[in-house]
């Protein structure tokens, strides 16, 4: 649910295990027997996603939530499966553990967790309206530029959020972002071959959703090699307001680089495309779909008047309607349920790290 960049990196490291990597997804049903909550996206969305990842050979919809020995055989036969893969933290239900069964057969595989980012705590960005994730230059004036922002929430609704926020959500982005992490989600990346019909198209591309990926393997589709740029969190949130993006630049560029249709990132993208910009990367065809989180401001620029000029601009008709707000507004539709849920969560995280570390993660 709510895929990011830390469960692309779990398949990552699930596929090193062996040559192929098939992923089991819950259906809504069971998700909810188990949680308690549906999950955020549903079925499709969430399928989508797992089959847009580069690391992912198959996918397979309505696995249990609890492993049984009859689905084990199952897929074991059908699948020719060697390991059952999970990440080191426990998976519980019922007081027993999801993965009992194949840890006694000797077919589990524990891999480590992406730490520093989690689905709590983007759940949590979206429930209190925090920017501590941004980048560092918001630091100073972030709650100022909260107040002041463009977004549908009243001033006084934003403050009201920001005074709730537990202190677990005032810190900026625990995760570090490497450049051997970096290397690692670029592996694989290519130079375009000789004459390919480049396609370029840009966004903030926050909270990778259905909406994008369908976007981007269309977008694909148009030419031999896909260019994504990513903007700057201060070009998103100046346009966008509130404590948009939910995701800062390093995990937004991240998340893009995991998706399979993408085959170069253009990081702290221009908001302007320039014919010197057009000419540098040897574009063939500028695009961008019909669905979008935010209108541009009338006072704002064309960013693609250029491209228009030349002739090579596109519109690419949006397959899905979901958007960052349509997303955000289903976790805050159900606000008291998530509030619960994500500061449990946070308590078994911080018990995570404790008995990793031997101290708290604030």
């Amino acid at each position: 649910d709510l895929m990011h960049y830390g469960h692309m990196n779990a398949f990552r490291q699930a596929r090193a295990w062996g040559t192929t990597l098939i992923v089991g997804v819950n259906d809504d049903a069971s998700i909810e027997k188990c949680k308690g909550t549906a999950p955020i996206m549903n079925n499709e969305e969430r399928m989508v996603m797992v089959e847009s990842c580069k690391w992912v050979d198959e996918t397979i919809l309505g696995v249990p939530y609890i492993m049984t020995a009859e689905y084990l055989d199952k897929i074991v036969r059908e699948y020719k499966i060697d390991y059952v893969v999970h990440g080191d933290d426990p998976c519980i239900v019922d007081g027993k553990d999801v993965y009992e069964l194949p840890k006694r057969l000797g077919m589990f595989r524990s891999i480590p967790r992406t730490e520093g980012v989690s689905t709590t705590d983007i759940v949590g960005r979206m429930l209190y309206l925090t920017r501590e994730h941004h980048d560092h230059t918001y630091k100073a004036k972030r709650r100022k530029d909260s107040i002041g922002s463009t977004d549908s929430a009243s001033a006084s609704d934003l403050l009201s959020r920001q005074k709730q926020s537990p202190e677990i959500f005032n810190r900026a982005s625990q995760f570090l972002t490497t450049t051997r992490l970096l290397r690692i989600f670029s592996a694989g990346q290519k130079e375009p071959p000789p004459n390919a019909k480049i396609v370029y198209i840009q966004g903030a591309f926050d909270m990778l959703h259905i909406g994008h990926v369908k976007t981007l393997k269309r977008a694909k589709e148009l030419g031999d090699y896909l260019i994504v740029g990513v903007h700057n969190d201060n070009a998103v949130n100046r346009v966008r307001g509130a404590n948009y993006p939910i995701m800062n630049l390093n995990e937004r560029v991240l998340s893009v680089l995991g998706c399979r249709y993408v085959d170069d990132v253009l990081i702290d993208a221009p908001w302007i495309i320039t014919r010197d910009m057009i000419a540098s990367l040897n574009i063939s065809l500028i695009v961008t779909g019909t669905v979008a989180d935010t209108e541009f401001p009338n006072r704002e620029k064309d960013p693609y008047q250029v491209a228009k000029d030349l002739g090579i601009f596109q519109n690419i008709k949006s397959e899905s309607n979901v958007t960052v707000g349509s997303i955000v507004q289903r976790v805050v539709d159900n606000e008291s349920v998530f509030k619960k849920k994500v500061e449990k969560k946070m308590r078994a995280e911080r018990e995570y790290y404790s008995s990793r570390y031997g101290y708290n993660k604030n």
